[in-house]
């Protein structure tokens, strides 16, 4: 059969998927909601604001429509589009760096991160802001430390040449900021270190609709560039000499996709805390079901299946012992980690 064929079905299918994932992403939780329910609900939604009637008001008067609009959708969407940047970086640093393991948070990211937002919730630095404990102010804080790990990073990728040693210098930093955290959490209050341990169970409950397009008006632009970097990134893969040969600037390329996979981890990371294992799992994830190394296919499949993956993780995060919400990295590590040792042993048993 026509493997362009065979794409289109694959595709069509993720499509499919997703679409299901995020009706019942909205459907599913404390109150479940009919599926058809919630659609009558999202079409009245749509049908308020284009024709910006009156009758809007009144439909804030409906819990359900309150709970599907003002809550459950944002945090959905949030989900997709989460997913799919991590999933995204993922693949990116696992091409840069040619190792199987690597995720989005293997350069120090997520644990600037987290420093900078120890240094607000643990040591009260309120970076200007009122209060501590405002999202904004821990957003901002997340996207500082995110960054000045990301620009020490991309330094020492403009000086070092071996991708490799690139990546020892980003554990070394993500290690510098973990022990960093570890003392400011010492000297912490009790109060403190419980919020700050919340935070870095990682969370998509916490969206407002102002985040969602705030994360989709940076995040899309950031995953449609790093698609249309495959074919770059497929030379790649037939190594750096070639790559040059073929006349690619490989330091500035380099330089270009680790600040685009650093940007669409730290956007994450801001907004919903460390998430771990979906840039590490789902790119495998998408070679197993494409068998393909081609990056044209690749990053469209793994951005689609990144969505879908993190959207269905949030969903049994919330119905698994509901009332009790689990943190969205308990799922995300059940699903992670088995998949990551599975394939491990699956290379080691074929070399």
């Amino acid at each position: 059969m026509n493997k362009l064929f065979l794409y289109a079905i694959s595709f069509s299918t993720l499509i499919v998927l997703l679409v299901a994932s995020i009706a019942l992403g909205i459907a599913v939780g404390s109150t479940y909601i009919p599926i058809d329910k919630v659609f009558s609900l999202v079409c009245r939604q749509i049908t308020c604001i284009a024709r910006d009637s009156p009758y809007c008001a009144s439909l804030n008067s409906d819990p359900s429509y309150v709970i599907v609009v003002e809550i459950r959708e944002p945090r959905t969407l949030a989900a997709v589009i989460g997913g799919a940047a991590l999933a995204i970086a993922g693949l990116i640093y696992q091409i840069m760096f040619r190792n199987p393991i690597v995720g989005p948070y293997v350069l120090g990211v997520s644990s600037g991160a987290s420093l900078a937002v120890g240094l607000v919730i643990l040591a009260g630095i309120s970076l200007g802001f009122k209060d501590v404990f405002a999202p904004y102010t821990i957003i901002s804080a997340a996207l500082l430390g995110a960054y000045a790990v990301t620009s020490l990073v991309l330094i020492a990728a403009s000086i070092v040449r071996s991708v490799v040693t690139l990546l020892v210098i980003g554990l070394m930093i993500g290690y510098l900021c973990q022990a960093a955290t570890s003392i400011l959490m010492t000297f912490a209050e009790k109060e403190r270190v419980h919020a700050y341990v919340m935070w870095t169970l990682g969370s998509f409950a916490g969206y407002k609709w102002s985040d969602v397009i705030i994360s989709i008006a940076i995040l899309v632009p950031l995953i449609i560039s790093a698609m249309a970097l495959s074919r770059p990134l497929n030379l790649l893969l037939l190594g750096e000499d070639y790559a040059r040969t073929m006349g690619l600037n490989v330091r500035a390329f380099r330089l270009c996709v680790i600040g685009i996979a650093s940007s669409l981890a730290a956007i994450v990371t801001a907004f919903a805390g460390p998430i771990g294992f979906i840039g590490v799992a789902v790119p495998h994830l998408a070679r197993l079901l494409f068998r393909t190394s081609n990056n044209t296919v690749l990053l469209p499949a793994t951005a689609l299946l990144g969505a879908i993956v993190t959207t269905l993780c949030d969903i049994v995060a919330r119905i698994l012992f509901a009332p009790i919400e689990l943190p969205i990295n308990a799922v995300t590590s059940l699903f992670g980690a088995p998949l990551i040792i599975a394939l491990l042993i699956k290379r080691r048993v074929r070399t």
